[in-house]
């Protein structure tokens, strides 16, 4: 099992240590909930350093990527990220991806558990272009800061930082080197908050996770840790789907709501497939459930018609933001429109649902 470069410092916080897409990850700190509202409240930091990191140079990377990914990665200009899929030739999805563009390089992250699959992927259709591939997962730390006192936080601390951190715009990207290290920042997230992400060398992990979570005193808001269980519960009240629960080799990208994110003027791995499953139209679509009461619909829960099972959870909780029962899943197309009437069996009972708008929550 792979430990990130920040494993030791989990076990002094006193998190709790799970496997998670092969690598070692703290699971929670203080308990989801209370890291959920913090995250909400103030500001939280995650370490994702498990999370693949690839970078492309070459006179070809741009083409290269483009074959690859369902958005047009052309389109994405220097200082920005574009999130994408990656598909098989079925048009299903291999994983879903963020690419970003800078001055001399573009940059691929992926899924934990999909990395050694999607570079194995990409090394096959690599072949006979000008495109070097560097896995950079293993030789880096990355950590997500994330909740609405992030951005107060930054511009109070501008003038210890190196680059104005506030100033990079949202889905914005920037990479330099401070003192001989190098360092790249995205402000992008996946908790439905604002925030910035972090990629640094290994060794300066730990210096830079202790800088920023230095107790704030009276004075200002602390950055407290946060674990893979509030990371879940937040991202689904936004509305994000997560590879191999919403996500997988069995779903198409627009069944899977992700229309935005997938250009079918273009030519890529999937593309025909993903054409002819929108000239068909689609049996099901990716959908949000509120249920009544507070008892939690599990994966793979069926959801219910008049009795009838017409699709799947493939997440859900008891929403701490919004004091609720949510889930997301897929139900048949025609059932799919917003206050449609449902059910979902929760151990052999239907509990009411109706078929609601995503995201859950939004911040204001």
């Amino acid at each position: 099992m792979l430990k990130t470069p920040l494993n030791d410092t989990h076990k002094r916080l006193g998190a709790r240590l799970v496997e998670f897409g092969g690598w070692e990850m703290p699971v929670m700190y203080r308990g989801i909930n209370d890291e959920h509202v913090y995250t909400r409240t103030a500001a939280s930091i995650f370490d994702v350093s498990h999370m693949g990191r690839l970078k492309f140079t070459g006179d070809d990377a741009e083409k290269f990527l483009d074959k690859v990914c369902t958005r047009n990665i052309a389109k994405v200009a220097v200082g920005k990220s574009a999130y994408s899929h990656v598909c098989n030739e079925q048009g299903c999805i291999l994983d879903d991806v963020i690419v970003s563009r800078f001055k001399d390089h573009l940059y691929m992250v992926c899924n934990a558990g999909n990395r050694e699959k999607i570079v194995a992927h990409l090394k096959k259709h690599i072949e006979g272009m000008k495109v070097k591939m560097e896995d950079l997962t293993t030789g880096t730390v990355m950590f997500a800061i994330q909740g609405p006192a992030v951005l107060p936080l930054f511009k109070e601390q501008s003038d210890k930082l190196p680059i104005k951190v506030p100033e990079i715009p949202r889905y914005g990207c920037f990479g330099g080197s401070y003192m001989g290290m190098g360092y790249t920042v995205f402000r992008s997230g996946y908790t439905g908050e604002d925030g910035f992400e972090f990629v640094l060398p290994a060794m300066a992990g730990v210096l830079v996770w202790d800088f920023f979570t230095k107790d704030g005193g009276p004075d200002r808001a602390t950055i407290k840790p946060a674990g893979l269980g509030a990371r879940d519960t937040l991202r689904l009240e936004a509305g994000m789907p997560l590879y191999g629960h919403e996500l997988s080799e069995h779903v198409n990208s627009l069944a899977a709501g992700c229309k935005w994110c997938v250009d079918l003027n273009k030519d890529y791995v999937g593309s025909a497939a993903l054409r002819k499953f929108d000239s068909d139209g689609l049996r099901f679509k990716m959908t949000g459930l509120a249920l009544e009461g507070r008892r939690i619909a599990r994966q793979g829960s069926k959801i219910l018609s008049e009795g009838r099972e017409v699709g799947e959870v493939t997440s859900g909780t008891l929403s701490p933001t919004l004091g609720k029962s949510i889930a997301m899943g897929y139900v048949e197309t025609a059932l799919s429109n917003s206050e449609a009437k449902l059910a979902v069996d929760v151990s052999g009972t239907p509990i009411p649902a109706t078929v609601v708008g995503l995201p859950f929550y939004r911040r204001q």
